[in-house]
Formats: structure tokens, C-alpha cells, sequence
């Protein structure tokens, strides 16, 4: 997908119970350990918990959770702000694209979403993404969406038998246009 396709529309919107499958499904896959930091199963008890308590603040909880949808209104994937800090107005990206809807521009048509909510609401001057360095469609992914890598982090990711390097991308947002 090049920087001139026209990319699917989506909607983000706060998590609900009702996507509790949809995160028991994403944070249980192990397969997705290797992109993040958490390697542990999550019950459905504490998935449960952390839907009921989160605050829905951003400046209170330091992330935000969001749920990506097409415009059939079917859950595509999860995006993920943490590490949010508002003294030095930046925050992480993650995302995560259900396997069916990979490749088909819905990661990046959610990051310019995101882009555009911490320009306009946050008023954020950065975000950031640690990827593995083996994650080349990730990587791809967010160059395309206008992120730039500025470093890169020896041994920084474990699987269980061997570590990886990660990369650092970042998008500094006031000096990109949305």
C-alpha cells in the first residue's frame, strides 16, 4: 500500500465488556508476545477488571485503549496509547490488526486517527513504537505512515530462547502534516 492509496474508513471508540473476547483473545496470543512486553495469560477475571476500572483518562490511567472498527462495524483490531507523558508530551503507539484484516490499510488509516486525536486533544509533540527488528511488515507499516526510525536497541526483546533487537520509530507531530 503506497502513501497514495485511499486507505478503509474506520471509527475508533473506548473499549467495552463486550470486547472482552476480542482482548482475551489478542493478550493470550502468544505469538504476539514477541512484538510487546507482556508474556503472561491474562484471565478473563482480570481482562474483566481492567475494562471495569480503567477510568477512561487518559492523565489518570497514562493510556488509552481503543478499539478499531470498519465501517460494517466489525472490530478489525485493537490501538493501544501508553507510556503516556504529559510534561514531555509524548506517548508509545501499539497496535495490533486481527489477522484477517491484515494488509488492507487498517493499521495505518488508525494511526493517522491517532496522529490527529494527540495533535488536536493531547497536543502531543511525539509518539513512538518499539518494534522488533525482524518485524519488517511493522516497520514498513510505520515508515508508510510517516513514523521515522531513530535508533536501534541491541538484545532489547526476549522470546523465551533468544533476543532480538527492537528499533525505535518515532513521529514527531508538529513537524509533520497531517
Amino acid at each position: 500500500m503506497s502513501s497514495n492509496d485511499i486507505l478503509p474508513d474506520i471509527r475508533l471508540r473506548a473499549i467495552e465488556p463486550e470486547d472482552l473476547d476480542l482482548l482475551y483473545k489478542i493478550e493470550n496470543d502468544e505469538m504476539l508476545w514477541d512484538v510487546g512486553v507482556n508474556n503472561i495469560y491474562y484471565s478473563r477475571y482480570i481482562l474483566h477488571e481492567y475494562i471495569a476500572n480503567a477510568k477512561g483518562d487518559i492523565y489518570t490511567d497514562r493510556q488509552a485503549r481503543l478499539i478499531i472498527e470498519n465501517d460494517s462495524h466489525d472490530v478489525v483490531g485493537i490501538v493501544d496509547i501508553v507510556d503516556f507523558d504529559p510534561r514531555h508530551l509524548r506517548a508509545e503507539i501499539g497496535i495490533v490488526i486481527q489477522n484477517r484484516y491484515r494488509h488492507m490499510g487498517y493499521a495505518k488509516a488508525a494511526i493517522q486517527h491517532i496522529i490527529k486525536y494527540t495533535k488536536n486533544i493531547l497536543h502531543l509533540h511525539q509518539l513512538y513504537a518499539y518494534i522488533n527488528s525482524d518485524n519488517t511488515n511493522s516497520i514498513k507499516m510505520f515508515n508508510n505512515a510517516g513514523f521515522t526510525q531513530s535508533a536501534e536497541l541491541k538484545d532489547w526483546l526476549y522470546d523465551g530462547s533468544k533476543h532480538h533487537n527492537a528499533v525505535i520509530m518515532q513521529y514527531f507531530i508538529k513537524k509533520n502534516k497531517i
